[in-house]
């Protein structure tokens, strides 16, 4: 079976039939775009596949699971993730700390572990650091890891939120008009960093 499996996709907006009948297959290891004009229900099949909006009608299978209508967190959590079309970073945070805030199981978020500080704890926030550490150097933003996030531009926020979402190692990655508002400098850059990724492995 296909790692995401839509089947006859339907959503609807008051009167307005945004996804008809949608269905698509995604392999593992594939690397697929979705394309169309503005307004052609694009970001609302991302939305729908991603737990963000509740589908219509049809189903979404991913990893041989129903998943239609589930949660985004549970989704990420089972190794869907997906970045937005206009980028969510803490402006009032650093990129390091932005970056570090996506991992998942961060012991110290909890009150007594963050209290106990147990060797464990400790563990999992140098793998957390090195790991965020080795994304903002893959993605050429060492430079600007002290910086806040409010000070970066489009494609460097953009880069920014493929670190983070990179930082939950999922299985499929699902980018949202990834090049929206990005020089071609960095278009390009960003495309070269897509096309690593899927010859890593990355879906």
């Amino acid at each position: 079976m296909s790692l995401l499996d839509v089947d006859g996709l339907v959503k609807e907006f008051g009167g307005l039939r945004a996804l008809d009948d949608l269905s698509v297959s995604v392999e593992s290891g594939e690397l697929v775009g979705v394309m169309g004009p503005n307004g052609a229900g694009k970001t609302t099949f991302f939305n729908c596949v991603s737990g963000v909006v509740d589908p219509d009608g049809g189903r979404v299978t991913f990893d041989s699971d129903d998943v239609t209508g589930d949660a985004p967190e549970s989704l990420a959590q089972a190794g869907m993730v997906r970045t937005f079309q206009l980028t969510r970073e803490l402006e009032t945070m650093t990129v390091r700390d932005n970056v570090r805030l996506a991992a998942t199981d961060q012991p110290g978020e909890r009150t007594i572990p963050a209290l106990a500080r147990t060797d464990a704890m400790e563990q999992r926030e140098r793998a957390v650091r090195e790991r965020a550490d080795e994304l903002i150097e893959a993605f050429e933003l060492d430079h600007l890891a002290d910086e806040y996030s409010s000070n970066l531009s489009g494609g460097q926020r953009k880069l920014l939120e493929l670190a983070r979402a990179l930082m939950l190692d999922p299985a499929l990655l699902l980018l949202d008009e990834p090049f929206a508002g990005v020089n071609p400098t960095l278009t390009n850059d960003i495309a070269d960093r897509i096309r690593d990724l899927n010859d890593e492995g990355m879906t």
